[in-house]
């Protein structure tokens, strides 16, 4: 089973950190908040780079 990240629409800023770590993961959606669109396109360890780098903790791991 694929670890998938979640990004909280509520709590994320749009400041473009997890796009640039992992363009192939997370992309912004119509509301221009960044949202997880292909789990399997980055590792785990380069997901984790994303969610330890977001300035306003917007992502986790889903559960």
């Amino acid at each position: 089973m694929v670890k998938k990240p979640f990004v909280d629409p509520d709590v994320c800023i749009s400041c473009g950190l997890c796009v640039s770590v992992c363009p192939g993961v997370f992309h912004f959606n119509s509301a221009g908040k960044s949202e997880c669109y292909d789990p399997e396109g980055a590792t785990e360890a380069e997901i984790q780079s994303a969610i330890d780098g977001c300035p306003v903790q917007a992502i986790s791991w889903a559960s």
